[in-house]
């Protein structure tokens, strides 16, 4: 059974749909990357599974326990950090992380020794007894997610952790999250980025307009939905429908040409090599002065799903 599990979920906002028939699960131990664009429920289902928000339809479970149905139980063994930091700016980080101890009843020594263990762990121990106030982004973020890990959940939820911060700053918080999940906790996360969610997901669920439209690894992904791409950087001006027909059966089906000056782009199918497009486009007539093919990436598979680029939808 899995740690984490969405069936059907369905979810209204007067005229706005903005779940329709979701269906998400995790493994334990794993971490679930789920994409999407602004809109597309991916906060919606965050909110319903850690019982924020009720479904108008279908169900969720955490660790085999019915969100909807024993809520309270469910909020036991889940830990969130939200997209906006929830750290309380008058008080040390230290007392930040005791205060959400208190609240899950541990006793003052105990509160005291799991802040201090934390404080440790994500490298605030300098800085545990200065206001929060002062602190920079990243800091607040890993404080934060600190925080959501005071009760030592099974599933936390990271939703879209690294927005607004600088690149050394997320590079920093994906490390982190690699421990965690290294250490077990089960993780779905929500990104925009989608080269987080290829370093960080074993699995990925793409959403939009409130339902999944893709699933898979991040491998998978760019295997049935993107291909390899080819770049050719053409010798003289070659019209896109007799390059395509010169590569044939080798490119992906409904596949187009991007223009760089020269250098065209194209999907083509996996495995596909190098002497192999040189040698078919020799025999067309061709000329070229380079030909090279690379993995694609999620942007890519985002491409070929939805129509535009991540960074379209941005914000």
């Amino acid at each position: 059974m899995p740690v984490l599990e969405a069936i059907g979920l369905e979810k209204r906002f007067g005229e706005t749909v903005a779940l329709r028939g979701l269906d998400l699960a995790a493994e334990g131990g794993s971490v679930l990357g789920v994409l999407g664009p602004n809109g597309a429920g991916k906060t919606t289902a965050v909110r319903i599974l850690t019982t924020l928000l009720r479904s108008d339809a279908g169900r969720a479970f955490i660790d085999g326990i019915d969100v909807a149905e024993r809520p309270h139980e469910v909020r036991a063994r889940i830990g969130l950090t939200g997209q906006f930091a929830a750290v309380d700016e008058r008080l040390t980080a230290r007392e930040n992380l005791d205060l959400v101890g208190r609240f899950f009843r541990m006793s003052g020594g105990r509160s005291r020794q799991r802040a201090g263990e934390l404080l440790a762990t994500f490298e605030l121990e300098d800085a545990a007894d200065r206001v929060v106030k002062g602190f920079s982004g990243g800091m607040r973020r890993r404080l934060d997610i600190a925080m959501s890990l005071v009760a030592r959940p099974k599933v936390l939820f990271l939703d879209e952790p690294t927005t607004g911060l600088d690149p050394r700053s997320r590079l920093d918080m994906w490390d982190l999250i690699e421990r965690l999940v290294a250490q077990g906790t089960t993780t779905l996360l929500t990104t925009q980025y989608l080269e987080e969610a290829d370093r960080l997901a074993d699995q990925i669920a793409v959403i939009d307009h409130g339902a999944v439209i893709a699933r898979g690894t991040a491998e998978q992904l760019k295997d049935e939905f993107a291909g390899d791409r080819v770049t050719i950087t053409l010798a003289g001006a070659v019209a896109d429908d007799a390059l395509l027909a010169a590569l044939g059966p080798r490119v992906t089906h409904g596949a187009t040409v991007r223009h760089d000056g020269m250098r065209a782009t194209i999907a083509v199918r996996v495995g596909t090599t190098t002497p192999e497009l040189v040698h078919t486009l020799d025999a067309a007539g061709i000329a070229v002065h380079d030909v090279e093919i690379f993995r694609p990436t999620l942007d890519d598979v985002f491409l070929s799903l939805t129509g535009h680029a991540a960074e379209e939808v941005a914000p």
